[in-house]
């Protein structure tokens, strides 16, 4: 029988598989993973693994997932990349889709990627309105206009002012995922999006994944940090609106170290993932002390420090964060 992986950010995977179960019975071979505010990618990455090697047949999986491009995917579409030819996602779970999914694999000889197929009707025809006549009606699609330009742009052309424009930098050990996709640039209108980090620029894998999460038309590029501040000296890019992320403060410092120009910048920090030797100061947030050292730096620096998730979040302040991280990690010398 198909193996069937509910991810979602947050408890909905939980909570759709009870709802699933009231409906259609109880169902083996289907286990809910959960990504939780305090938790980074390798946390969802090895529930689905720890799920996958629990399934009768692992070669044959399904996974269910909330949104695209958001860590969830990321993670299964990691894993998927060994068993394209056995294994399926589809994105924006609901009820609909998982009730189809349920009945179609009680078909003998079904697989992952033919009950894909089939539960995707069911998951849009799901979606009903009253009145009935809130349903928009569909539109032929619009070429998108882009103010970037195409081809080959001579070395020395000036575009804009010259400057590269920084819509939003962000620090984000998730990188590119759901929040950033959708409530930031939705906020900020970018036309670029470029992850800097040295490692990520190296691993083939990893940039792609990056690439295909970017949301519709929006490019997304991964640099290394020395290649980032040649961009933003290159009088080309005059013209690009950019939301740039950072794995990590501490890139930042190379960068700003390198010539990259960020004084008077407010630097969002979203999430850093707890790992040992860190203290969680927010749910998202965990620090250690390299990075409190960081930050002290950067704030030395001019940089200013904006932390909060999404948009619309209350931000916390950098200071007592900072405090609050010292604080708990000589606490923890103490007890050791």
């Amino acid at each position: 029988m198909v193996g069937i992986i509910l991810a979602s950010h947050g408890g909905f995977a939980e909570g759709i598989y009870q709802s699933g179960e009231m409906i259609f019975g109880k169902q083996e071979n289907v286990k809910a993973c959960i990504l939780k505010p305090s938790e980074g990618p390798d946390d969802i990455r090895k529930k689905m693994e720890d799920a996958i090697a629990s399934f009768d047949d692992p070669e044959q999986v399904l996974f269910l997932i909330d949104l695209w491009s958001g860590t969830p995917f990321n993670q299964a579409s990691n894993l998927f990349a060994e068993h394209k030819d056995t294994w399926a996602i589809v994105t924006g779970l609901n009820l609909p889709m998982l009730i189809e999914a349920y009945g179609a694999r009680l078909q003998d000889g079904i697989t992952a990627r033919e009950i894909a197929k089939q539960i995707v009707g069911s998951a849009k025809d799901g979606i009903k309105t009253l009145p009935e006549g809130l349903v928009p009606k569909k539109e032929a699609p619009k070429a998108a206009e882009s103010k970037q330009p195409t081809g080959a742009i001579p070395e020395g052309t000036v575009l804009g002012d010259g400057h590269i424009k920084f819509g939003l930098v962000r620090i984000d050990s998730r990188l590119l995922h759901g929040q950033v996709a959708t409530s930031w640039t939705k906020t900020v209108k970018p036309d670029r999006i470029i992850v800097v980090s040295d490692s990520v620029a190296k691993d083939k894998l990893r940039k792609n994944m990056i690439m295909q999460a970017a949301p519709p038309g929006v490019h997304a590029n991964v640099v290394p940090i020395k290649k980032m501040v040649e961009v933003s000296k290159d009088p080309r890019f005059g013209a690009t609106h950019a939301l740039v992320l950072f794995e990590t403060p501490e890139d930042i410092l190379k960068a700003v170290n390198a010539g990259l120009d960020l004084k008077g910048k407010t630097i969002n920090v979203g999430s850093m993932a707890h790992k040992v030797g860190k203290v969680a100061v927010t749910k998202a947030v965990s620090l250690d002390q390299t990075d409190i050292d960081t930050y002290k730096e950067l704030i030395k620096d001019g940089l200013k420090f904006d932390v909060k998730m999404l948009p619309s979040s209350s931000s916390d302040d950098i200071s007592e964060l900072l405090d609050k991280a010292s604080k708990g990690l000589a606490e923890g010398k103490q007890k050791a």
